[in-house]
């Protein structure tokens, strides 16, 4: 992958989320115990591949969990190798690049297109803080904003 600049796009948040509901979806054993086996080859290929200094861009297979729980992808991310800054960057810059974008998205900087989000928390401290998000700017346009507090 490194050779070929090939970049990592990786849902490895997934399996906890079957996994709890595997009673609930009624999966059949064969296919829970196929989901451990696999998922935790994965999240080891995924550990190795960042060790390696593989691309990485953010990805989910958001069909399988439901919509907002993407961001529970982050945590996945830093505990299977990368800081909380370079899993941030696999979802700004880093996918912009991927898309063949980085010159005008995935940055705040003069003449990038800019969607903002904004937490209460430090991401870099906690990762977790991304999974609530307070404040959304949408092409210029507030569309959520649950961080300002009258005092």
């Amino acid at each position: 992958m490194i050779e070929k600049g090939t970049w990592l796009v990786a849902d490895i948040y997934n399996d906890d989320y079957l996994l709890g509901k595997a009673v609930e979806f009624h999966l059949p054993q064969e296919s829970i115990d196929k989901e451990k086996a696999i998922g935790q080859l994965q999240r080891d290929n995924f550990a190795k591949a960042v060790k390696a200094g593989v691309k990485v861009a953010y990805g989910t297979d958001a069909g399988v969990y439901p919509h907002g729980d993407n961001a529970r992808q982050f945590y996945y991310m830093v505990k299977y190798g990368l800081t909380p800054a370079q899993a941030i960057r696999s979802a700004t810059s880093g996918a912009a690049e991927l898309l063949g974008k980085g010159g005008s998205i995935g940055k705040v900087a003069p003449g990038f297109y800019a969607d903002l989000v904004a937490v209460e928390q430090d991401p870099l401290a906690d990762v977790r803080a991304l999974e609530n998000i307070g404040f959304v700017l949408k092409g210029g346009v507030i569309v959520k904003n649950a961080l300002t507090k009258e005092k």
